[in-house]
């Protein structure tokens, strides 16, 4: 196989090319690192990832050969950004600012009090150094300063009863949603990775700018739509905020699916559907426990986010990776809810 990085488009200039000999497992496919094959041309590390776009092209010679019959050319996504990361440019420098003057010394065998810090200098320099601070008797230590008081932990909402149970061959009425305590569900920091919670998953949990607990939660079940049935451009554009995109998708089969699951589903966006790939292992777990629809293992994913008036942002659970597809073809939909 013969691997090429193609800058500008899918026809462009390649800056690196290699070839690795792989070979198949039982179902036909290989798995390559680039980078770390036989190099033909270019510096697979010296790549200026902020000139993209980058397209690789795959070629493979099924007879070993170097007349190379089987050929694919995609865009690189995600990857190029991690690269582009590591080589960005360092930031402007600020005027250098005055060295601090250093207080002065206690006196000999006394712990003295602790200084004040010193006042910061403008954007770039660096702040005086705080004086040393009066000399208490020899000997002697100063007092602890006495510990702040606790806020007040976030309740969380009462559980709903559970339904009735219907005659034989029918299905239980569900139980009532129980009534929401104050910051219901956040603020005590118990939840964890797999909980059934909510109507769903939790496949992900982070302490908030409000100092409580959040987290993402995954729908119990999954279908196939079309991200739109005739190619339009909303403005979906997040990467992070899949609600504001879905919010935006009109003329939207996937969107008409995850937002009639109830209030508050959305459609992931691509790095909330990324961190539902990376954190799979919860929520598969919790999913078969419950007896629930599991993640597929091959699907293509579509995510909320838009790549362009007729394409938008898809994740391959096989594979791994961020990719791109048209509006109007179908992909499997899941939808997630976050608290």
């Amino acid at each position: 196989m013969q691997i090429s990085i193609l800058q500008g488009s899918s026809t462009g200039t390649p800056v690196y090319v290699e070839t690795q000999t792989p070979s198949t497992n039982a179902n036909g496919l290989v798995s390559l690192e680039i980078g770390t094959g036989i190099i033909i041309s270019g510096t697979f590390s010296t790549i200026n990832w902020a000139t993209g776009p980058y397209f690789i092209k795959t070629e493979t010679d099924p007879t070993g050969g170097t007349a190379y019959t089987i050929a694919g050319t995609n865009e690189l996504m995600s990857v190029p950004y991690a690269l582009f990361s590591a080589n960005g440019t360092p930031g402007a420098t600020g005027p250098q600012g005055p060295i601090g003057l250093t207080g002065a010394a206690g006196t000999n065998g006394t712990n003295g009090l602790d200084g004040a810090a010193g006042a910061t200098g403008p954007q770039g320099s660096i702040g005086l150094t705080g004086a040393t601070g009066a000399t208490g008797p020899q000997g002697s230590i100063g007092a602890t300063g006495a510990t702040g008081a606790t806020g007040p932990q976030g309740s969380i909402g009462l559980t709903g009863a559970t339904g009735a149970t219907g005659p034989q061959g029918s299905i239980g009425l569900t139980g009532a949603t129980g009534a929401a305590g104050t910051n219901a569900g956040v603020g005590g920091f118990t939840h964890y990775l797999g909980e059934a919670f909510n109507g769903g998953i939790i496949y992900y949990l982070y302490k908030g700018s409000d100092g409580l607990e959040h987290g993402l939660i995954v729908a119990l079940t999954e279908s196939t739509a079309t991200w739109q049935t005739t190619g339009t451009l909303v403005n979906a554009n997040r990467t992070e905020d899949g609600a504001f995109n879905t919010g935006l998708m009109t003329g939207s089969p996937a969107a008409t699916y995850v937002t009639g699951l109830g209030a508050g589903w959305y459609l992931p966006s691509i790095d909330e559907l990324e961190l539902l790939y990376y954190n799979r292992y919860s929520a598969q777990k919790g999913l078969r426990t419950l007896g629930n629809t599991l993640l597929s293992n091959t699907a293509y994913y579509w995510s909320s986010t838009e790549y362009g008036a007729t394409a938008a942002a898809n994740f391959y659970f096989y594979g791994g990776y961020a990719n791109t597809n048209g509006k109007a073809n179908t992909a499997t939909v899941r939808g997630v809810r976050a608290f």
